[in-house]
């Protein structure tokens, strides 16, 4: 968990779609789960977007319109899943992780122009919805900022840094809305908070360190596969 919290906040994108499963399947409560993840997320990406933007890599610009719209949003999410069923949840969680696995495995960002979102309207609308599915889910949001970024012609690194400082924000905004969906353990949140945060500076280290980026995306995006299948297998057999 330390090791992919880091890694995954340093690539902009938070590690929440990860921690989701893994605590669900530990007995952790699905919606406890997700509001937990959204906290990791807020805390790991923190130390992230400290380097990002002492590196100069986050695009204010950009990122100010979809900030403000995923911080709206995220809440909104996190409050609209106490009226999903738990089944529909999951549902819609494995189609996420699915998205979330074929980035990691096949997509391959080709920048065509370094320039911001093109309006106020694209960025603001990305960052809604990238807000709302993030809050709902309990995942940050950062796997849809991402590739939309990359696509609009950031360069890979610029895209990370913008994501993790938009997704900083709406993963605390979406933690706080989900606290009043899901009682917390305290105990289990500070706990797995300080492994964030050891995975954060870890992450920082490794990346420093040049660890191999293609052969780690694809360990976790068959990870993201095989979390996906135990998802729809226990949802069919259940």
């Amino acid at each position: 968990m330390v090791f992919f919290s880091g890694l995954l906040s340093m690539a902009g994108l938070g590690a929440a779609f990860i921690f989701v499963p893994l605590f669900y399947w530990l007995g952790v409560p699905l919606h406890e789960a997700m509001s937990v993840a959204l906290l990791l997320n807020f805390v790991s990406l923190s130390f992230a977007t400290v380097s990002y933007i002492r590196g100069r890599l986050v695009d204010f610009k950009a990122a100010l319109p979809a900030l403000v719209l995923a911080v709206i949003m995220s809440p909104l999410g996190a409050w609209s899943a106490k009226f999903v069923d738990r089944s529909i949840l999951l549902w819609f969680f494995a189609a996420f992780l699915l998205f979330a696995s074929y980035m990691m495995l096949f997509y391959k960002p080709r920048v065509v122009r370094e320039k911001p979102f093109e309006s106020v309207w694209v960025s603001g609308g990305v960052g809604a919805f990238a807000g709302f599915v993030g809050g709902l889910l309990g995942v940050g949001g950062g796997n849809i900022i991402v590739p939309t970024l990359t696509w609009l012609g950031h360069d890979a690194k610029r895209a990370a840094g913008t994501t993790a400082f938009i997704v900083v924000f709406s993963s605390l905004s979406g933690f706080l809305g989900r606290v009043s969906v899901a009682g917390l353990d305290w105990t289990f949140v500070a706990v797995t908070a300080l492994a964030a945060v050891a995975g954060a500076l870890l992450g920082a280290w490794l990346m420093k360190a040049k660890i191999q980026s293609p052969q780690l995306k694809r360990v976790i995006g068959v990870a993201l596969l095989l979390a996906t299948a135990k998802i729809v297998w226990d949802l069919i057999s259940g």
